[in-house]
């Protein structure tokens, strides 16, 4: 049924080879094979050449990679899926939590200033997020509070 309704989408051929690549590395990533996602969604890539399509692949993308601990690449993925689509605050919302992972890594560890540095940049990413979508991270806004690292601004 999927199939069919591709066919009949009005689209080129090129974006619907796209989309059932996107489709199905969806469906692999649900699944829990993110080899097979990542295939997938490098395939799409490919042919994809719509920015907000490309931003929500390599998004996809980057969840994997964070999910694997692979959080360099997960940070470079989400500013590639932020270069075809500004308007993502999940990607900034992503990035943030790996910022302030480390941060508090740091932190145990004793490099105060190492994870002050995290603490901001978790801070930067995280206020862009709330601006995107406002009342949505409520966590990211009380933590932007409670740490003194929030704008006076981010809430309008």
């Amino acid at each position: 049924m999927a199939d069919l309704i591709v066919k009949m989408m009005p689209i080129n051929d090129k974006a619907k080879r796209a989309y059932v690549y996107y489709r199905d590395g969806l469906s692999a990533q649900n699944a829990g094979d993110y080899a097979e996602a990542l295939e997938n969604y490098e395939e799409s890539l490919k042919l994809e050449e719509s920015p907000f399509d490309r931003s929500e692949t390599l998004k996809n993308i980057a969840i994997i990679y964070m999910s694997n601990g692979d959080e360099d690449l997960a940070l470079e993925t989400y500013q590639k899926a932020l270069d075809q689509n500004s308007n993502q605050p999940s990607c900034l919302k992503n990035m943030g939590l790996i910022y302030e992972k480390r941060g508090r890594t740091a932190q145990e560890a004793g490099l105060q200033d190492e994870a002050d540095r995290l603490f901001d940049q978790a801070a930067e990413v995280w206020t862009q997020a709330v601006r995107l979508y406002p009342g949505g991270y409520l966590d990211i806004e009380n933590w932007l509070k409670t740490t003194g690292r929030s704008n006076i601004d981010v809430y309008f």
